[in-house]
């Protein structure tokens, strides 16, 4: 996944350690949360002017990326 890890960044002091947007304090969750609204690439480079395309193309990257993972799931007490 070329692009990516170059653009998303976890810090500890950032965000609460969330995964972000080159260190800026712009989580890559809201991103995914805002295109899972309907909001369009273009309105959220509006929205967040220090956004590139990029950034949103590293963020659906991410995300892809973990749901490669295999999940177990385990009742607990």
């Amino acid at each position: 996944m070329p692009g990516w890890p170059s653009r998303i960044t976890i810090d500890p002091e950032v965000c609460n350690g969330r995964p972000t947007i080159r260190g800026k304090r712009i989580a890559v969750q809201t991103i995914l949360e805002f295109l899972s609204a309907g909001e369009s690439k273009e309105e959220l480079l509006k929205q967040y002017p220090s956004l590139e395309p990029a950034d949103i193309q590293a963020c659906l990257r991410v995300a892809a990326k973990l749901m490669d993972h295999r999940f177990v799931v385990r009742k607990s007490a």
